[in-house]
């Protein structure tokens, strides 16, 4: 048995003459040649591998086959760690008996298995190899470029594979993470969490569609010291920032009325992250300038889901009104304008995107190999009480009961809530569920009714660019929604925090 150490890159296919040109520039770069490598995957119909946690493949390397199970390993920020086993063989399909008998979860199955297998899909690509030396460690990269493709009803559907794997030959894990860097900050790159096989299994629709509905509130103990608690979030919100990505591609770019709400999830990890780091004083003016990048290339976002609210049919914005068809045209239009696909591809495409993730990931293995320390000493629920007493007092500070808010300064305001929100949903696990629910409650009703304040702002320009008069309806509804804002918010003042 082996056990691969590998960081997985993403790049776009037009990077690939600049990324192999850099690979071969780079000191102590040993270019190893270029290969092309057919591989095919197998799984009996009801996935009994795939329920072992396992992937099969048969590989085909200039006529020489190899047949490996991989078994689950683990993912940690982007860096991969996963046994497998290899074995030559001389044939296209594999043969289970050759793998050693202590290695099966239920060895009286695999007979069966063997009997039922069949191929769900390929990745056929070029791989081109580097060893490069850093300091004293080796790391092996390789450039992949090719397609994962599956037969489906006598067609073939097929995703294209741009990948680089840096796999760690000898010497230290952060070498991984050192090279990877070096790469980011000349080349757009992101961390890749989905292996080659997990994205066959999706193609094959032989996996579940990936989700991730809310922001759940993160899982930490009482009893983790801080050390343990700042890994357990940096590395569970890089975590979701990746599905969300991988959510973004694959469905949300193409269809407009999701991807501002897949975004806007997206930034949350984003916004989560940069809040975990400045409560422990890790964030660093090149962190932020990062940071503040992503911001810059989701500044769409409130603009889009207004759109998306209007045209919600199961939203009573507009349902009311007589010109709600051509309101809803006009929406339509607008979000279209946005070309929100153009403007995810230009984030991806920003070197500040990729070099982010890696440089988090760098800080995440810091802490986990003892490199780095929290100069902290208290514990982790008296810190998360103070982290959420400082949330809660600059609420208080921007929207004081005795005073009322209007429209404007509600949305203002909107950052400072999404960001106190999401102090809790970092913490909100070390506390009762029913106390730390009916305190959130109406402050995430605020956040829902800033985002409709938003979208009549929004269809003020739409009908005012049209000649369209809604003037003295938009100004009932808004002063509407403002009254019950204020009570609840006043309310919401009142209630007393769950962490004291």
């Amino acid at each position: 048995m082996d056990a691969e150490i590998e960081l997985k890159l993403f790049f776009q296919l037009e990077q690939q003459e600049a990324l192999v040109h850099l690979l071969n520039s780079l000191p102590h770069s040993e270019p190893e040649g270029v290969k092309k490598l057919i591989n095919r995957y197998f799984d009996t119909p009801d996935l009994q591998l795939r329920k072992w946690n396992m992937g099969l493949r048969v590989r085909n390397d200039d006529g020489e086959r190899e047949q490996t199970i991989k078994t689950a390993g683990s993912v940690i920020g982007g860096i991969h760690s996963r046994p497998e086993f290899n074995v030559a063989i001389e044939q296209d399909e594999p043969d289970l008996t050759l793998f050693s008998e202590k290695m099966w979860p239920e060895l009286s199955k695999v007979s069966s298995v063997q009997s039922e297998l069949l191929c769900l899909f390929n990745t056929d690509f070029v791989r081109q190899i580097w060893h490069i030396y850093i300091d004293d460690s080796l790391v092996e990269l390789a450039l992949d470029v090719g397609q994962v493709s599956v037969k489906r009803e006598g067609e073939v559907i097929s995703e294209p594979i741009c990948e680089l794997e840096f796999e760690l030959m000898a010497g230290e894990t952060s070498a991984l993470i050192q090279l990877g860097l070096l790469v980011a900050e000349q080349i757009p790159v992101r961390l890749g969490k989905a292996s080659k096989a997990q994205r066959g299994y999706r193609l094959a629709a032989q996996a579940s569609p990936l989700s991730l509905d809310v922001l759940d509130f993160i899982a930490l103990v009482p009893e983790q010291d801080l050390k343990n608690t700042f890994i357990v979030l940096l590395s569970t919100g890089l975590e979701r920032w990746q599905l969300l990505e991988a959510m973004i591609l694959e469905s949300g770019v193409k269809n407009n009325e999701q991807a501002p709400h897949l975004c806007y999830r997206l930034r949350a990890c984003v916004r989560l992250l940069r809040c975990t780091l400045a409560q422990f004083n890790l964030l660093d003016d090149k962190l932020a300038s990062k940071f503040d990048c992503i911001e810059g290339h989701l500044d769409f976002i409130e603009t889009g889901l207004s759109l998306v609210e209007i045209i919600d049919q199961n939203s009573l914005l507009i349902a009311k009104l007589p010109q709600k068809k051509q309101l809803t045209a006009l929406a339509y239009a607008q979000l279209n304008a946005l070309s929100i696909p153009t403007l995810i591809d230009s984030m991806l495409n920003d070197t500040c995107y990729g070099g982010l993730q890696l440089a988090l990931v760098e800080l995440l293995l810091a802490f986990q190999a003892g490199k780095r320390v929290i100069d902290k000493r208290l514990e982790l629920q008296e810190f998360a009480d103070k982290m959420q007493e400082a949330s809660w007092q600059r609420i208080v500070e921007l929207m004081p009961s005795d005073e009322n808010l209007s429209s404007q300064e509600y949305q203002s305001f909107a950052r400072a809530l999404d960001e106190s929100i999401f102090v809790g949903v970092a913490y909100g696990a070390l506390y009762p569920t029913k106390d730390r629910d009916l305190f959130r409650a109406p402050w995430e009703d605020l956040v829902l009714g800033i985002r409709t304040l938003a979208a009549y702002r929004q269809l003020a320009e739409l009908s005012k660019a049209k000649g369209i008069d809604l003037s003295d309806w938009l100004l009932n509804k808004e002063q509407s929604l403002l009254f019950a804002m204020e009570h609840s918010r006043r309310s919401a003042l009142n209630n007393q925090p769950y962490w004291r």
